[in-house]
């Protein structure tokens, strides 16, 4: 049973407004995933750690010069089959909400699982992603 609308959009709007499009259907998590060149995705979560250290670090670190070539989140517990068919594609790692991954040319090369999330605060998450930009992506995003 997914989380009603009115309880996720706010969490949402999060990511959104610093330009993460949202993947809702498998397809459209395709569409960013297999594009070529890099791809974060984000699973997005209802709990406080990804309130209070996921999406902060997420603006933060989509700050930076260096980022990947375009940025896409799901929303465990709402986009239930686009997270699933996520977890498909990162098969190799287990499954985490909140979670950020990167792609690049449709391959899973980064994955910050919730364990590495909710025990840090959201500066030093986004130092992490932005080291990966800095070693993952190829230059500045447009």
């Amino acid at each position: 049973m997914s989380y009603p609308e009115q309880f996720v959009s706010p969490m949402r709007a999060e990511l959104t407004r610093f330009g993460v499009k949202e993947a809702r259907t498998p397809s459209e998590v395709d569409l960013y995933v297999n594009a070529p060149g890099t791809t974060m995705v984000v699973v997005n979560s209802i709990c406080g750690c990804a309130a209070g250290k996921a999406r902060p670090a997420i603006g933060m670190a989509l700050q930076h010069a260096v980022r990947p070539d375009r940025s896409a989140t799901v929303f465990a517990g709402a986009d239930d089959a686009a997270v699933a068919h996520l977890r498909d594609l990162l098969s190799e790692y287990p499954p985490s909400s909140p979670s950020i991954a990167i792609f690049q040319d449709g391959k899973p090369v980064y994955m910050m699982h919730r364990r590495e999330i909710e025990s840090r605060d959201a500066l030093s998450i986004a130092r992490s992603l932005t080291d990966a930009f800095d070693r993952i992506c190829t230059g500045v995003a447009q």
